[in-house]
């Protein structure tokens, strides 16, 4: 019980826990926190020809949204949502708990066109997944500093590929396969700090022995990160 009315009357004070206290003065910032995925694409495209990918790297998160780059012209928004490739805005920080890798194929019967809207059914698109979880490793790309995350198939669910085909007796397949039973893989303890402006980028690495990416077929290969953000809004 506080005395806070007019003399010899008592007030109740606030409920059990108390209300925050606010401020007498118009902050100066305001701070935004949240969960947020971005996410970054490479795609493949081996519709003139098979594609060697043996030994070679590939830089994601280095393009943004409305520009051409890492095979795509250009990349959209579900290729990327980066509006400034390769940075994190400032003003903004970003800590990364979980990362997806997601393989998908492209419809090899509207080749050359980048139409993703078609299932991992056929023999050879399944090559092109396996590949690529088999051979591929991920790591962060901090300007000098070069950072293994972990070989793709451990990125999916750590099973290989998953899901079911079926053939019915005119040929046709119907079904779909996946990078694994799961999507993400995750920092368990510690997250990485990416602050606001820092630059960055993930590599997809292929080892000496992967193969090529088959004649006649697409696929693109999409990192997202799961993190929390807190974003500093100047208002007065």
């Amino acid at each position: 019980m506080s005395n806070y009315g007019s003399p010899g009357l008592y007030v109740s004070g606030p409920p059990q826990g108390g209300i925050p206290p606010v401020p007498f003065q118009q902050p100066t910032n305001l701070f935004r926190y949240g969960e947020q995925s971005i996410w970054s694409t490479q795609f493949f495209d081996a519709s003139g020809g098979a594609l060697a990918v043996a030994s070679n790297s590939f830089r994601l998160f280095s393009t943004p949204i409305g520009q051409t780059g890492q095979g795509f012209t250009p990349l959209s928004i579900a290729e990327t949502s980066l509006k400034e490739g390769g940075r994190i805005p400032s003003g903004v920080s970003f800590d990364v708990f979980g990362i997806s890798c997601h393989i998908y194929a492209g419809d090899d019967a509207t080749m050359p066109d980048t139409n993703f809207g078609t299932p991992t059914d056929t023999q050879g698109l399944i090559s092109n997944l396996v590949n690529i979880q088999n051979n591929g490793v991920l790591s962060w790309d901090f300007l000098q500093t070069t950072v293994e995350i972990s070989p793709v198939h451990m990125i999916g669910a750590g099973g290989g590929a998953f899901g079911a085909v079926s053939q019915n007796a005119a040929g046709a397949n119907s079904g779909n396969m996946q990078n694994g039973a799961g999507t993400v893989w995750l920092y368990r303890k510690h997250a990485v700090a990416l602050p606001g402006q820092s630059t960055f980028s993930l590599l997809l690495r292929f080892g000496n022995y992967a193969a090529p990416i088959l004649n006649n077929t697409t696929c693109a290969v999409k990192v997202s990160l799961l993190g929390y953000y807190k974003n500093v809004i100047e208002i007065g």
